[in-house]
């Protein structure tokens, strides 16, 4: 593939935090430490304190990964390598999180991985007496189920139907077949499909947890590179957790130091995205994670009859810390608690919302990643670059609104005058006359001069969107293909990444997609990748 840059600005689906943020505005400096760059990186590793155990990592992840390996998978030996070397002290985590997506959801689910992997890659490269090794970060303990039971590939809506409820990563996918061979149907014979098609029947018919489905196919995909897959969902790690789950469940910290944080980013005009709760933690269970709310002098788990007392809850934290689960605010903090982590890598909205949780951080005296825009790419095939070729479209132009590409191209390519400037230049000119004679006259009138003024220039601006319009028609044709052009780049009229699942890409070009992604990705650039084929 050829790789063509642009800013994440000029695409126009980026918002004004991120570019603030890319471009180290000084408003947002307090809501994090270390810029995301090589310096910003040194900084962190010289500060660097663990709270992590190691060991109990290293243990864990060796379990979890044999649930797969006991399917006659085979972990490749650079994962086994990360898993051990993260009993070291000279290893460090670089950390991407997503939801269960079946089939790996949106492309972007993917992107997040690869700009992981690239990073770690780049990080050993300027810290060699370091390691660094890629994680992905299971959501496995989200119940929010509609967010990840479908996938959009080739057009086609893939749908796991099915009454949900719980931790999404608990639940047993054997209600999934008639969606695998709907996704399986959509990827064809040809090419690397039922090598594709391979990899999903095995992970979604092997296994009786989602997260162990997902863990397998992520591992089949990204293993070769070394990424290990983290499922949080274990009461060896929140024992790690636990001092932090009662002290934040009593004294509500997480709810007083966000509040506040969000009070300053909005009078900088941010975009608040998330807002925290007085208690941010779940009662977690096989089938039901339910929020925990204080009232009446009492902690009640919502829609149950469970109610603790104070003295009942610390009991049961101690206990039973796998039953607390963190939401959207204290999940990031969890994930510092127990890896070595130096880096959290996530889209635009994920990004501001970890603005939002530093002084958190702070309180808990747990050190605050290095945050890292996701690489986003838009990968167009052959068929569709001919067409942008022959179009004379550049990359910045299919950013554009399809108004606004067809307007300026109709007046690129015709024969005729279409603006109206230089008549409009004359007139002013008039204008200029008229007023200065109706001043003399009476000087009341000049007003009213103006207004004919403002008319007469509304009137010109329609005549000449009239003369555009009239010229397109002589264009038609040609001008379908943008819009041909717009559908097949930004379905929905959104970042291909938002939408269309990797399979297709995958069946024409097989692991190679993959390694394209990884040589083209510059995590550190902070712009936009225009992949094209060749």
């Amino acid at each position: 593939m050829d790789v063509a840059c642009i800013s994440y600005q000029d695409t126009g689906f980026f918002s004004q935090t991120i570019s603030d943020y890319i471009d180290d505005a000084p408003q947002l400096r307090p809501f994090y430490k270390y810029r995301p760059d090589l310096k910003g990186f040194a900084e962190l590793l010289a500060d660097k304190k663990v709270v992590a155990d190691r060991a109990v990592l290293s243990t864990i992840l060796t379990e979890q990964y044999a649930r797969i390996s006991d399917f006659g998978f085979t972990i490749s030996d650079l994962v086994n390598q990360n898993i051990l070397s993260l009993k070291a002290d000279n290893t460090y985590t670089v950390t991407t999180g997503h939801q269960l997506n079946i089939f790996a959801g949106p492309l972007y689910f993917i992107y997040k991985i690869v700009t992981a992997i690239k990073l770690a890659k780049q990080l050993k490269a300027e810290f060699p007496d370091k390691n660094f090794v890629p994680v992905y970060w299971m959501a496995s303990e989200d119940h929010d189920f509609a967010e990840i039971n479908y996938t959009d590939i080739g057009g086609k809506k893939v749908h796991w139907w099915y009454e949900a409820s719980g931790a999404t990563g608990r639940i047993n996918p054997d209600s999934i077949r008639k969606a695998l061979n709907e996704y399986k149907g959509a990827l064809g014979i040809e090419q690397h499909a039922l090598e594709l098609a391979d990899i999903v029947e095995k992970a979604y018919a092997g296994f009786d947890k989602l997260a162990d489905a997902t863990r397998y196919l992520v591992n089949a995909l990204f293993g070769q590179y070394g990424l290990v897959i983290v499922d949080a969902d274990d009461a060896r790690f929140k024992q790690q957790f636990a001092p932090i789950i009662e002290q934040d469940i009593i004294e509500q910290n997480s709810f007083k130091n966000i509040m506040a944080t969000n009070e300053e980013l909005e009078k900088l005009g941010v975009h608040i995205q998330v807002n925290p709760r007085e208690i941010n933690f779940f009662y977690l269970q096989d089938k039901s994670r339910e929020r925990i709310v204080f009232e009446n002098d009492s902690y009640h788990v919502l829609n149950t009859e469970t109610r603790f007392t104070k003295e009942e809850l610390q009991q049961e934290i101690a206990a039973h810390p796998e039953r607390f689960s963190p939401n959207v605010v204290m999940r990031p903090l969890y994930q510092e608690c127990i890896l070595p982590n130096i880096a959290y890598i996530g889209g635009g909205a994920e990004v501001v919302y970890w603005l939002e949780l530093r002084s958190t951080f702070e309180h808990y005296n747990v050190d605050f990643p290095i945050l890292l825009l996701r690489n986003s790419g838009l990968v167009i095939r052959k068929e569709s670059a001919a067409k942008i070729a022959k179009m004379e479209l550049s990359t910045a132009d299919i950013f554009k609104p399809a108004g606004t590409i067809k307007n300026d191209w109709v007046k690129k390519h015709t024969s005729h005058t279409l603006n109206l400037q230089e008549e409009w230049h004359e007139l002013q000119a008039i204008f200029e006359k008229i007023k200065l004679r109706s001043s003399k006259i009476d000087a009341t009138l000049a007003p009213s001069a103006e207004a004919v003024q403002a008319r007469l220039k509304n009137a010109m601006d329609n005549l000449e969107k009239k003369l555009i319009k009239a010229e397109k028609r002589n264009y038609h044709t040609r001008l379908e293909q943008i819009e041909q052009i717009k559908a097949e780049l930004f379905p929905k009229g959104g970042l291909q990444e938002r939408t269309e699942n990797f399979g297709l890409l995958y069946v024409k070009w097989g692991q190679n997609f993959i390694d394209e992604l990884i040589r083209h990705f510059e995590p550190l650039d902070f712009q936009f990748a225009v992949l094209t084929e060749k």
